[in-house]
């Protein structure tokens, strides 16, 4: 099933984790503290079981994850006061899943599949770049946020 979502979504590894692949990008250009940017992109994002998004920011935009098939999705946000939340993305909003989350602009954030697989939208606005994509080592994470750092370790790549 898996595999069949990949191909025929045509879609590639992320650096973060999971498979990706990039759906719109809007030619009107907005310019930011960072430089020109689109004014707003759009991925489809797979995330399987034991793959998981690793922590990371996007600086300067924000991000809106769209719930769109498979099992419901773990997305933690952690802020820059140390306060860790969990949204659980998924359909059943009356179990308390959220069909969309947003993450501001610089939250770290994480995730993982609560199930065999996940498929979700990302929006991002201004459009993502990756020059404004960071992927901070685990040691980083720890030092500023140490109350919740076996989470950080299970969720970094390095």
């Amino acid at each position: 099933m898996v595999e069949e979502l990949v191909r025929r979504l045509d879609l590639k590894p992320h650096p973060e984790g999971g498979y990706y692949r990039e759906t719109y990008r809007a030619a009107f250009q907005v310019q930011t503290l960072r430089g020109r940017r689109s004014a707003g992109t759009a991925i489809y994002y797979l995330l399987t079981q034991g793959i998981f998004s690793a922590w990371h920011r996007v600086v300067g935009a924000d991000e809106l994850w769209l719930f769109h098939d498979g099992e419901p999705l773990a997305l933690h946000l952690m802020h820059e006061d140390g306060r860790l939340e969990t949204a659980v993305l998924g359909r059943d909003v009356m179990k308390g899943e959220q069909p969309q989350v947003l993450v501001p602009a610089g939250v770290l954030q994480a995730a993982e599949t609560l199930g065999g697989y996940t498929l979700v939208g990302c929006t991002v606005s201004p459009g993502f770049e990756f020059a404004d994509f960071e992927l901070p080592d685990a040691e980083a994470i720890v030092a500023r946020h140490p109350a919740h750092e076996a989470m950080i370790r299970r969720l970094s790549k390095r």
